[in-house]
């Protein structure tokens, strides 16, 4: 029976798979600076026999580590960084940790360990049924920058796969159909020329007009771009004072669409305005475009692969304390929580969930940059429960839920599930044939075209 082996070598493992999470968890780190969590990850896996590159793809804190040989060669992807702002101690009230700027507010120690925990089983039972094929664990950083997989596809690091597979932490056990948005990201700098705004007003050449006048096209284009088209923007510089006319300012733009045709159009169409802005205040405009990813395009033979592992592999039933955790966050965001399970289909009362979700192909306005692998090769992502079911997306409930057993549950299912998948694509053909026919017809010919441009520098 397939994944025997894997789960027991995953549970061998427990105490070195939790150790790793609960450190990243208390040693947070932002993006593109994920130096314990690439070290610690990188030892677990050479422990483990795999062959592991560090700075893959051109960015420091990315890692390819790889066993095996031969085709199909499955690629698991996992991330590293933390968010900003998101700091919480283990507790079921709002309370960061002093000091502490990050926080595990999306659940990246789980998923970056739980890819680690995966391939190491998956390998176990390669060598037991002397399977053929490579498997591929990454550590991707900057994931909530939305750059850095495809910083890393830029480089060819995901030029090898003939399939991937993406865990990420969630609130239900389920399969992702739906589509994210692809994303664009750019600042745009404007210089003028200061003076004294009372007493010597028309010297002056206000760059923080150009920001703003830059901000009123940019909302009256949402008139003229099609209805998936998000544009939202910060002003990060305005001045120093209101008597000084400003002489410098900038904006910092997100651009995302359903499509990455869409996006360029949407981002060629704000730098006309902002070019716009410059003539009418007579200023300067740098554009610093600081690169994108694609939106997601999940492969449905896959998803039913995942679909069926996610009902098969053994499952570690909530404990009362761990129910009595997630009340307590649920309790605290009322009206989230009663949204979260209607959402679901979870029955009325649901804690924490249980069970496996019907898949279903709802579209996120978000981003992820997985959707660059996904236009690289066939791929999918899923979910498993590891924070109460009434946490909203990117807060501090996630936060305490990545520290707890909670977290590291959830996080072991999604190990057991990517393990078994693994297993049966390696002893299935069909399934990378069907699902790479169906790649080949939703790509309809288009290659991949990576987002980050030759002059940008991985920050």
């Amino acid at each position: 029976m397939l994944g025997q082996t894997a789960y027991k070598t995953i549970e061998a493992n427990h105490d070195m798979l939790e150790k790793i999470a609960l450190d990243m968890w208390a040693n947070p780190e932002g993006p593109y600076r994920e130096f314990k969590a690439c070290e610690w990850i990188s030892e677990a896996l050479k422990k483990a026999g795999f062959d592991v590159e560090i700075g893959a793809g051109g960015v420091p804190t990315a890692i390819k580590a790889t066993y095996g040989s031969g085709h199909p060669v499955i690629g698991f992807l996992g991330e590293l960084d933390a968010l900003p702002g998101l700091s919480q101690e283990l507790c079921t009230e709002k309370k960061p940790i002093e000091g502490q700027t990050y926080g595990q507010g999306c659940g990246h120690n789980l998923l970056g360990v739980a890819h680690l925990g995966a391939v190491i089983g998956l390998k176990e039972e390669m060598i037991e049924k002397n399977l053929p094929g490579t498997i591929v664990y990454y550590g991707c950083p900057a994931e909530e920058q939305l750059t850095g997989k495809s910083f890393m596809a830029r480089g060819g690091a995901f030029d090898c796969l003939d399939l991937a597979i993406h865990f990420h932490p969630g609130k239900t056990n389920t399969v992702s159909l739906g589509t994210s948005n692809a994303l664009n990201s750019a600042k745009f700098h404007f210089k003028g020329r200061t003076a004294h705004a009372g007493g010597d007003p028309h010297n002056g050449r206000s760059a923080l007009d150009a920001v703003e006048l830059m901000n009123v096209g940019a909302n009256y284009l949402r008139e003229h771009v099609t209805s998936d088209v998000r544009i939202h923007y910060i002003i990060t510089e305005g001045g120093t004072a209101p008597n000084i006319v400003p002489d410098k300012a900038s904006n910092f733009y997100f651009i995302r669409a359903q499509s990455r045709e869409v996006v360029e159009d949407t981002y060629e169409r704000l730098c006309k305005i902002a070019q716009g802005a410059a003539m009418m205040t007579e200023t300067e405009l740098e554009i610093e475009y600081l690169g994108g990813c694609y939106n997601t395009l999940p492969n449905k033979v896959l998803g039913k692969v995942v679909y069926d592992c996610l009902k098969e592999v053994p499952v570690e039933p909530w404990t009362e304390e761990e129910l009595k955790f997630a009340d307590a966050l649920n309790k605290t965001m009322p009206e989230v929580y009663a949204k979260n399970v209607a959402a679901s289909g979870a029955p009325e009362g649901t804690i924490l969930f249980e069970g496996v979700e019907e898949p279903k192909a709802v579209n996120s306005f978000g981003s992820t940059d997985v959707g660059d692998v996904q236009h690289i090769c066939p791929a999918i992502m899923f979910n498993t429960a590891t924070y109460n079911i009434g946490a909203p997306g990117h807060c501090w409930q996630i936060t305490a839920s990545a520290g707890s057993s909670i977290g590291i549950k959830g996080m072991l299912l999604a190990s057991r599930v990517m393990a078994l998948f693994g297993l049966k694509v390696l002893t299935d053909p069909k399934i990378y044939e069907k699902a790479k026919a169906e790649f080949d017809k939703a790509m309809a010919g288009k290659k991949y075209k990576c987002p980050i441009t030759p002059e940008l520098l991985v920050p």
